[in-house]
């Protein structure tokens, strides 16, 4: 099924993320979280994709495995950065051949400490590889975006018209970078408004559950973290069965606002741990129903 016509049925929709292995870790290690996480039938669960195409044979398998396997409609990331017309045409083939329909075009991140030359890509923005995919027919297509701002980008106005260029690609959806103040999707979503963007977004949320990678998902993100969320971190940082409880009750309460206040479709980066998402959709079982 394509995401859009999830989206279009007008109800709440709670979808899932996880990772495949590194290209060295065997699949095994990775699908049976993925098979717990697909038992809880989210709408759609999200492949993601590693930089520079590292994963790209794990990354397909796991997209396959939730499309053709465990039942649920799988969205396949897929990055651009460093990738040849004819690599990304080849990847498109394989999806097809794998009955994935539905893709996140992402630009994707520079390699780090490897000499690139920005000049020679070709596709040097997310919006080309929207454009891409859609000439190359079949694919439901989402894009990411940035209720804080891209971290590259100083001009965060400038983001929302940057948005226009995927959306005249033909953009189906969107996805949003994790935030924990929901002021700022609100903010976001009312900037939007008033540029008479209309199209489908996704509330991507983030459990914190480790003290370690805050700091390193903020950097890479741009989230702000409000006072509410560094007293938590400040006060169970050390003591990492109160800090994962505390994160999934931190989640759970951004999304029932979330959800009170009208928005309806809600991502869970899973980080492939399915014990941490099951809370998450225990605690608002009834809610989404």
């Amino acid at each position: 099924m394509y995401i859009k016509d999830i989206f279009a049925k007008n109800e709440t929709v709670i979808s899932l993320e996880v990772f495949p292995p590194k290209a060295q870790v065997p699949l095994e290690d990775v699908l049976p979280a993925v098979q717990t996480l697909a038992e809880t039938k989210p709408a759609y669960m999200s492949v993601t994709y590693g930089a520079g195409g590292g994963n790209t044979a794990n990354a397909l398998e796991v997209a396959s495995a939730i499309q053709n396997d465990f039942g649920v409609t799988a969205l396949a990331h897929l990055t651009c950065i460093g990738a040849t017309r004819d690599a990304i045409l080849e990847i498109l083939d394989n999806f097809k051949a794998r009955n994935i329909r539905n893709i996140l075009a992402l630009r994707g991140d520079f390699p780090k400490d490897v000499p690139f030359d920005k000049d020679s890509m070709e596709y040097k923005y997310a919006y080309q590889l929207i454009r891409e995919i859609k000439a190359y027919g079949g694919f439901c297509v989402g894009g990411a975006c940035y209720p804080e701002g891209h971290v590259e980008n100083p001009n965060k106005e400038k983001d929302i018209d940057n948005l226009l260029y995927k959306i005249e690609a033909g953009v189906d959806f969107l996805v949003t970078q994790l935030f924990f103040d929901n002021n700022m999707l609100y903010s976001f979503l009312y900037r939007l408004a008033a540029k008479n963007i209309n199209i489908p977004v996704t509330a991507g949320i983030m459990p914190v559950t480790s003290g370690n990678s805050i700091k390193r998902m903020c950097a890479m993100s741009g989230a702000t973290l409000t006072p509410k969320f560094r007293a938590m971190v400040d006060k169970f940082g050390d003591k990492p069965d109160a800090l994962r409880q505390a994160g999934i009750a931190y989640a759970t309460e951004q999304i029932i606002d979330l959800i009170s206040n009208g928005v309806r479709r809600i991502h869970i980066y899973t980080m492939n741990k399915p014990e941490i998402a099951g809370k998450i959709l225990e605690n608002i079982s009834s809610i989404i129903h």
